[in-house]
């Protein structure tokens, strides 16, 4: 850039054109209305280009560029930012969700999901492993295809009414699954039986307890889940996403080989099969939608994370901070510790309320 050019970005800062916005002494990233807010500013100071980066030329070298994230830091939570209103309508929301759920899909007799279950039992002959298959493939079909239209759905209909129609479409199917999968559990072949082993007990509660923090980047922006908030398609870059750019798929991997293990028959290797195809199918789906959403800034953020945990860190292509344990002392990760613990606490529940549906 020419000395004339450099004369007019004002406050003697220095002006570069790498494929991302990045500031000064900012390690987090910006997107969405935040980065637009940003990006204002910039303007105002008098750069001109969305990819142009200022920084302050006395606080480092202009043959030096900030390392700055272009992904969004996951987890963040600000308590004095938080709306008791907004939260008071998250869980009134949930409770009415949860009570029209179970009266028109759950309720024994009455509800809807009978008759489901039922043709899925008679299309494949009342066999568990079939059954399962079939109820996963359906889910997986709804709930990747309404991700898929999302897109072109919300400039139709706005973000909170299609996220209320992707969770009417998902929940009901999933509920199916897991209390299906509860009931049928010790069907099937047995193939091993390693629950006398010693130290095997304490290998499945602690994998199932590690998954937990895999499996719900969700809680990252719950109140967007409800609708509460507008949803948005959001690209994670700091905590869990460090490791893997795909947590969720490998959360349920750990779940899979913990229930697997336990239970040790085909029924159970079935699911674990089924479970893990949707999930690797959501590796190549997720990826495809943010890539056609934030076009280079995804490409830079994939490039420097990866799929296999780990292995972007190995490779040197993901650099920790040293003071990293810092990205899981948040409040969402606490949430997720304690719905892990309750829920494993709850399983009695879980299991006496399935067996109260006999699905």
């Amino acid at each position: 850039m020419s000395q004339a050019a450099l004369s007019r970005c004002p406050r003697n800062h220095a002006c570069y054109e790498p494929r991302s916005i990045a500031f000064p002494t900012v390690h987090l990233a910006y997107s969405g209305h935040q980065a637009n807010r940003k990006l204002e500013r910039i303007q105002s100071t008098g750069c001109r280009s969305f990819n142009l980066t200022c920084r302050a030329a006395s606080e480092e070298p202009q043959n030096q560029l900030t390392t700055s994230l272009v992904g969004e830091d996951a987890a963040a939570f600000d308590v004095q930012r938080q709306s008791l209103k907004s939260w008071g309508l998250f869980f009134g929301l949930l409770t009415g969700v949860l009570g029209l759920l179970y009266l028109v899909w759950i309720q024994p007799g009455t509800g809807l999901a009978d008759d489901y279950v039922q043709t899925i039992k008679t299309l494949s002959n009342d066999n568990p492993e079939g059954t399962i298959t079939l109820i996963l493939l359906v889910f997986a079909i709804f709930h990747s295809g309404l991700a898929g239209l999302r897109p072109q759905a919300e400039k139709l209909i706005g973000a909170r009414a299609y996220r209320v129609i992707f969770a009417l479409g998902s929940l009901p199917l999933a509920t199916v699954a897991l209390v299906y999968f509860i009931n049928h559990r010790y069907d099937g072949t047995p193939l091993w039986d390693l629950r006398g082993v010693s130290g095997i007990h304490e290998l499945v509660w602690t994998l199932n307890f590690i998954s937990f923090y895999f499996l719900y980047p969700s809680t990252f922006n719950i109140l967007e889940v409800a609708a509460v908030d507008e949803p948005k398609l959001h690209m994670w870059e700091t905590g869990i996403m460090r490791i893997t750019r795909h947590p969720q798929m490998v959360g349920q991997a750990m779940w899979c080989l913990a229930h697997t293990l336990w239970i040790g028959n085909s029924f159970t290797v079935v699911t674990s099969l089924g479970l893990m195809a949707h999930h690797l199918f959501g590796c190549w789906h997720g990826d495809r939608r943010l890539s056609s959403k934030y076009g280079e800034a995804f490409e830079s953020v994939k490039a420097r994370t990866s799929i296999a945990p780990f292995q972007a860190i190995w490779e040197g292509r993901q650099q920790l901070p040293a003071d990293y344990y810092k990205e899981f002392l948040r409040v969402p990760y606490a949430a997720v510790t304690i719905f892990t613990l309750g829920a494993y606490l709850a399983h009695p529940i879980m299991q006496g309320a399935s067996y109260y549906l006999g699905w």
